[in-house]
């Protein structure tokens, strides 16, 4: 008796059209909730005593409504174009080899996100984050006035890449907990919607609940984006220490917050997670589908 071969994995291809779009949703999110979602969420990990209230009332009196796009053009702007090209070439190509392994759907979610989260915070988002936070922090210190290009001038006058990129190995921390969590519980998700027939295509809404549910749950790292911040930040303490690592960093936020204070800023950022799924999911399906539709009725 003969056995069927095993059904042959497909590589998920990586169009230059995707990763277009992919830049132009980002974009478009960033430019509208997204990155007022990201200055509160950095405000509040960065004044820890601060409410979502009070969070609101400083970031208005600091510009207005400009006050909530600190750091919007060009490093939000930089950071949406690149990050989302990044992520699917990385993530589908360790996704693929992880299931000629022979790992499951969800374990190889996973561990492509993770990849991803990692190349994108060693690309693109280490200066990028680092200089959006300083546009959200310095407002405390004594150069307020210097332009954001100056700042980053001076940064790497004095202290070269590593100094733009300073903070770069929470963001990596970060980014590899947060996409691996992401799609991992995104597939996991997807899989209970299927039930029975693995085979069946989801639906809109369910594509995009499971998409939801991943991105608000991978906010567990929280503590990880309020170190982050803290490294970048341009406060001035006269208790903080000077050039703080993940570890000091950790350290001066438990003595000042308690545990409490690494989950500042969370509730902004399921927010910012969840807007941000409901434009790539959501929208990129509905130009997607626009575009494919339109040739048809071409002909």
């Amino acid at each position: 008796m003969s056995v069927a071969p095993p059904a042959e994995i497909e590589k998920k291809a990586v169009s230059f059209q995707n990763i277009l779009l992919g830049a132009a949703i980002q974009t478009f999110e960033v430019s509208t909730l997204g990155q007022p979602f990201e200055v509160v969420k950095t405000h509040m990990a960065a004044n820890r005593g601060d409410s979502i209230a009070t969070s609101l009332s400083k970031t208005y009196a600091r510009g207005g409504v400009a006050g909530f796009y600190q750091g919007l053009i060009p490093w939000a702007w930089i950071e949406a174009s690149t990050k989302g090209g990044v992520l699917m070439f990385v993530s589908s190509e360790i996704d693929y080899r992880a299931r000629v392994a022979g790992l499951s759907n969800s374990w190889s979610g996973l561990l492509g996100g993770v990849g991803g989260g990692v190349a994108q915070a060693y690309t693109t988002m280490g200066f990028c984050t680092f200089m959006k936070t300083v546009e959200v922090t310095r407002h405390k210190s004594a150069d307020a006035s210097v332009s954001t290009w100056r700042i980053a001038y001076d940064v790497f006058q004095r202290e070269g890449i590593r100094g733009l990129n300073r903070g770069v190995s929470a963001v990596a921390l970060r980014q590899m907990t947060n996409w691996g969590s992401r799609f991992g519980i995104s597939r996991v998700t997807e899989s209970m919607f299927r039930g029975q027939d693995t085979t069946r295509k989801l639906e809109t809404w369910e594509r995009l609940s499971a998409s939801a549910i991943g991105g608000a749950l991978a906010c567990w790292n929280q503590p990880l984006e309020v170190i982050r911040v803290e490294m970048q930040s341009q406060a001035k303490a006269a208790d903080r220490p000077a050039n703080l690592n993940l570890f000091s960093a950790a350290k001066y936020i438990y003595q000042k917050s308690g545990l409490l204070g690494f989950y500042r800023g969370v509730t902004p950022r399921v927010g910012l997670s969840v807007y941000l799924t409901v434009c790539m999911v959501f929208g990129g399906d509905s130009i997607k589908a626009y575009f494919s539709e339109k040739p048809k009725a071409n002909h």
